[in-house]
């Protein structure tokens, strides 16, 4: 079943100026570190890298239904990337409180994000999925298994 969805399209002309006026500012307060090294990974493209991985905030916000207030700050959801490329959304603090309030018992929360970027925009959609857990797990009391940490 489907708890949420969010989509969000970003500048990146936007974000290069915003990096260029605020900089460490800037990157530190929205960006964790490993985000951080992703972007400085691609010199060519920082920021669209920013830009995708902020759209995919903004989406993920909207998709747990709360937006970017109640508590919820930047870095408490983060993009990374599988070996294959797909994107992978991490959520802690009060996103990762809100996750778990929203999703039913008996089920498991699914975080899917997908990330795209055509100069100027960077485009995100999330949407959070419930599945149910496995009828032996349940049996044996066991709980829906937590979202990747970064």
């Amino acid at each position: 079943m489907i708890l949420g969805i969010g989509s969000d399209l970003c500048n990146i002309e936007r974000i290069e100026g915003t990096l260029a006026r605020f900089g460490d500012r800037f990157r530190d307060r929205v960006f964790t570190a490993r985000e951080q090294r992703k972007a400085a990974s691609r010199p060519r493209a920082v920021a669209a890298t920013y830009a995708k991985r902020w759209a995919a905030k903004e989406a993920c916000s909207k998709a747990l239904g709360t937006g970017l207030r109640m508590g919820i700050s930047w870095k408490d959801m983060a993009v990374s990337n599988l070996r294959s490329g797909q994107p992978v959304m991490h959520v802690t603090g009060w996103a990762r409180e809100r996750l778990d309030a929203m999703t039913p018992p008996g089920h498991e929360a699914v975080i899917h994000v997908t990330l795209t970027d055509d100069h100027p925009w960077a485009q995100a959609f999330v949407v959070i999925e419930a599945r149910p857990l496995d009828a032996a797990d349940m049996a044996l009391g066991l709980t829906a298994p937590k979202l990747p940490r970064m």
